[in-house]
């Protein structure tokens, strides 16, 4: 059987974060395949990925790229447009910032992996005007509209697009007009163990990005008010300072830990806070399939990872106050006490295999069948 010459495009590579993990599955599918991204740092990936040969844009090229690559969005569309992938049999586009724009040849299927249509363009444009620095929030009413034309053009040149969740699915309908499949991205459900719950704490966790739309500022002001112990896991550095400046001797920020560490809390804290919209969540799934609940906001991915009233509880007024009231209502539920192996048993659908056999289905649809199957990958615990 002849080898595909496949090219996977990824929007930027400097993190392992969910996006990364993405790729680094689709990577397996295709060990031969080629990397084609904006700017790249080998140190920042995992060895998976850095076994490819990763070719970057001329992005990478411009002044001071691997901090400043969001600065330079309104050139991504040409840098992709540049790419040349002339001898390619399949393209597979992860997108959540620029990538399924490129031009594939005409008898390569593109497939697009959509994490998310760029918020920034679309259902979240005016939450990151109004936090962005005085010259973003100058230039983003002249440049937003051009983009989001060629958003909806280069959607378009797409075969297939894949959605991470039935909640990405709904927006790509919405903003690109196009259908999609749902297939979930691979959470290492494996790596993640319950404890008894005669070794659960009295404490709540968050744990990811301290970022706006994840609305950290909702759940301190809330703990604030409740006195209830709460750890704070992640970054970035320069937010923790100013969140943990405003929070009370009840909240600790513990930074970035081991994954040793992570495990640990996820197993035995009584429950994870989740009070942002996010279009699938990697960290709820991680914290059931430790066996812990999870309080979430009752919009977007959580909705099709949490189990209202099993594996945690949603909540649907996104405030500090509906907040307050959703951990009351945790508290004289009984959730605290489910059955953590009952809780990490629903996790199971989240697998890596279980995005590998479906991202194969979608693959075989266009005749394009990856060099190893599903069957034969076996992941690597962290």
């Amino acid at each position: 059987m002849t080898t595909l010459r496949v090219a996977i495009i990824h929007y930027w590579l400097l993190h392992m974060r969910g996006g990364e993990k993405v790729l680094e599955s689709l990577c397996k599918l295709f060990p031969q395949a080629d990397i084609f991204t904006h700017v790249y740092d080998a140190n920042g990936v995992s060895a998976a990925i850095r076994s490819h040969t990763v070719h970057t844009t001329a992005i990478s090229k411009l002044p001071a790229a691997h901090k400043l690559y969001r600065s330079y969005l309104p050139l991504m569309p040409f840098a992709l447009e540049s790419i040349d992938l002339s001898g390619y049999d399949l393209v597979i586009s992860s997108e959540a910032g620029p990538a399924k724009g490129v031009i594939a040849p005409p008898d390569a299927p593109h497939i697009c992996y959509c994490h998310s249509p760029m918020r920034y363009l679309w259902d979240q444009y005016h939450l990151y005007k109004s936090g962005a620095g005085r010259l973003a929030r100058l230039t983003m009413p002249i440049l937003t509209p051009g983009l989001r034309q060629w958003d909806v053009t280069s959607a378009a040149r797409v075969d297939q697009f894949v959605a991470n969740s039935m909640h990405v699915q709904k927006r790509i309908n919405k903003y690109w007009r196009r259908d999609a499949r749902v297939v979930y991205p691979p959470v290492a459900v494996e790596d993640f163990s319950p404890a008894p719950l005669s070794e659960r704490e009295d404490f709540y966790l968050w744990a990811g990005e301290l970022v706006g739309y994840k609305r950290p500022d909702i759940m301190i002001d809330a703990f604030n008010r409740m006195g209830k112990r709460l750890l704070v896991i992640g970054g970035p550095e320069k937010t923790r300072q100013t969140l943990a400046a405003k929070a009370r001797a009840n909240i600790t920020f513990l930074g970035t830990v081991p994954f040793a560490d992570l495990k640990s809390h996820m197993a035995r804290c009584k429950a994870l806070v989740f009070p942002g919209e996010e279009d699938f969540g990697i960290v709820p799934v991680e914290v059931m399939a430790s066996g812990r609940p999870v309080i979430a906001y009752g919009r977007g991915g959580a909705t099709e990872t949490v189990r209202d009233g099993e594996t945690g509880l949603l909540f649907d007024d996104q405030s500090v106050e509906g907040l307050i009231d959703a951990i009351e209502r945790f508290e004289r539920s009984g959730l605290a006490d489910a059955d953590p192996q009952a809780i990490a048993a629903h996790t199971g659908r989240f697998s890596e295999q279980n995005f590998l056999a479906g991202m194969t289905e979608v693959l075989a649809q266009y005749g394009a069948m990856p060099e190893i199957s599903p069957d034969q990958i076996r992941r690597t615990p962290q």
